[in-house]
């Protein structure tokens, strides 16, 4: 068995910050505005989900 089978592979992401923008349609636009937006949703609720582990954690420990 190979090594690339078995690792998980990353999706490919159909936008990334710094593309050029000039080449797309107003449709690709506005996918990649949604596609950002769940993306920012994605990393804020992440960002939340630690910090409440940090808050957590804090309590514990305090002094």
């Amino acid at each position: 068995m190979d090594w690339d089978d078995i690792t998980p592979k990353k999706p490919k992401t159909t936008a990334a910050v710094g593309d050029n923008l000039e080449t797309l349609s107003v449709a690709e636009l506005e996918a990649r505005i949604a596609a950002f937006e769940e993306e920012i949703q994605r990393v804020k609720s992440e960002l939340e989900r630690k910090r409440r582990h940090e808050a957590s954690a804090n309590a514990l420990f305090k002094k």
